[in-house]
């Protein structure tokens, strides 16, 4: 069973998550070709065309057609909209020119992310699926300005999950048009194909994604980048000998057996400094358990291991850049069965740091697995520890898909996790953590905690929040509640319907700038 997976993990990497620099000459001689350039909408209507330097370029190499057909094709390209042209170059026998929308735009403070790189991203998609839908094989794309924006729109556009189909996307292969930005493009290019492979783990079936598959991916993967990395699939025998009670009760409710994902990267100059430590959730199906969950949307809970799908992803990508930052990503993963040794409401369990929890409700189990694991990172003298998961219905209720929701104890974290967030356009909101939330988990009949809030419809993603605090004793931690985001239906315009692998590039980009800033305040 495991073949198929890492048959179908080669031709993804090979695709939009996918296909990039590492394309050889000679793939580009053959077959059809593309190219996408951008135009920048007009300030006024008798203003004449703004193309980029790319599409400058381009016009000036075909005489000025490109400009003449664009002008009289109809009125100026609003942003994310597109138009063809055919038989301007013998080379490019399609190109598509898409809207950019005002070249002014920069950082929004009310939509507090990078306007420009979102456009860029945007419109570049939207010109690659449309020649994926002309079965052109290779692409050429306008940097825009923006070549990293630019190859992320690309990658991330492209990406399906057609895996188990007969009929599948045409394969394209991208790389930048005449661009001298060629680290930028590369860079976009990982932080793409990370989140695509958080896609592709958390869209793929329960049946195909277990536990154990999960784990074994990953082994493969960061098994091809050398001696600084270092990955252990620990058993069960591992996960009673660390008395991790709360997540093995989830576990027993199934056949499929438990595993703890560990990896350590070393990728600082000084391999004893500090780690980051991603700690992701990693329930690969969860029914709700006893208390079960209503039939109807139940497939999707195949992604309930997002949180362990973005963090692992987002170590994978950092390795891959050789970011000089040593860190740690831990994932408890299981399923969340009813069976006859399933938790039952009202259960006591005993977790890692020997605080017992009732059991009030099955179907709030990703805290019960973070309980431990994060118990487990405290051991690693962190600089900080980070957590995603989709814990709660509730978050995405208060936020939806517009960002993750983020409860942290440091103000140090939290700033950089809102600055790569408007870099990456995957944003972050900041969530209360008050005390007036503890209360209401530490008030239980029967144990230490209750795995639920006393006001069950109240605050549920703050008291579920409030609930992993007590088993973090460090001052530097964020709880990432990925719930809101983990799919996309059209909300993110260069991201098709599906599984997002959100914030995965919003956690590259903040290990990136931690290895900037040694020192938390």
């Amino acid at each position: 069973m495991l073949q198929p997976v890492r048959c179908v993990l080669q031709r993804r990497l090979q695709h939009g998550c996918r296909r990039s620099l590492s394309l050889t000459a000679q793939c580009y001689n053959t077959g059809r070709k593309g190219l996408v350039l951008g135009v920048y909408e007009k300030q006024k209507e008798d203003e004449s065309l703004v193309f980029t330097q790319a599409g400058d370029r381009f016009d000036n190499v075909v005489s000025g057609k490109l400009r003449d057909q664009l002008t009289r094709s109809g009125p100026s390209l609003k942003k994310g909209k597109s138009r063809i042209f055919y038989g301007l170059h013998e080379e490019y026998p399609s190109v598509i020119v898409v809207g950019l929308a005002k070249e002014s735009v920069g950082f929004n403070q009310l939509e507090v992310w990078n306007e420009r790189k979102e456009n860029i991203r945007t419109a570049v998609s939207v010109g690659c699926r449309q020649l994926q839908d002309m079965e052109i094989e290779q692409v050429e794309v306008d940097p825009c300005g923006d070549a990293q924006a630019a190859a992320e729109g690309a990658l991330l556009g492209l990406f399906e999950y057609d895996e188990l189909k007969k009929k599948k996307k045409k394969l394209v292969s991208t790389r930048p048009y005449g661009s001298q930005e060629a680290e930028a493009w590369q860079k976009g290019v990982s932080y793409a194909e990370g989140q695509n492979l958080a896609r592709y783990l958390m869209e793929s079936p329960a049946n195909y994604m277990t536990p154990t598959k999960f784990a074994q991916i990953f082994e493969e993967k960061f098994g091809k980048l050398g001696c600084n990395v270092k990955v252990f699939t620990r058993s069960k025998q591992w996960i009673e000998d660390q008395q991790m009670g709360a997540f093995l009760s989830v576990a027993k409710g199934s056949d499929e057996p438990p595993v703890f994902l560990e990896i350590h990267y070393t990728g600082s100059p000084d391999s004893k400094e500090p780690p980051l430590v991603f700690v992701g959730k990693g329930v690969t199906f969860d029914s709700g358990g006893i208390s079960i969950k209503p039939s109807s949307g139940m497939d999707a809970m195949r992604a309930d291991m997002g949180g362990a799908a973005t963090v692992t992803s987002a170590i994978l990508t950092a390795a891959t850049l050789k970011l000089p930052i040593n860190l740690i990503g831990l994932a408890p993963l299981c399923e969340n069965m009813p069976s006859r040794r399933a938790n039952k409401p009202g259960d006591v369990v005993r977790a890692k740091n020997g605080k017992t929890i009732q059991v009030d409700n099955t179907d709030a189990e990703g805290r019960l697995l973070l309980a431990d694991a994060l118990c487990y990172a405290d051991t690693f003298n962190a600089r900080a520890i980070v957590n995603a998961a989709t814990l709660t219905g509730a978050m995405d209720v208060a936020l939806g898909s517009a960002a993750t929701g983020v409860f942290t104890n440091s103000s140090w974290v939290w700033t950089h996790l809102e600055e790569a967030s408007t870099v990456t356009g995957d944003r972050v909101w900041r969530m209360p953590l008050f005390e007036h939330y503890s209360k209401q988990v530490t008030e239980s009949a029967l144990a230490d905690l209750n795995n639920i809030g006393k006001y069950s419809r109240s605050g549920g993603a703050c008291t579920a929040a409030a609930f992993l605090k007590e088993f973090v004793t460090m001052p530097h931690w964020a709880h990432l509640d990925i719930a809101g985001v983990m799919s996309n239906k059209d909300e993110i315009p260069y991201l098709r319907k599906g599984m997002s692998g959100r914030p995965t590039r919003t956690l590259i980009e903040f290990a990136d700038r931690l290895s900037k800033d040694k020192k938390p305040s």
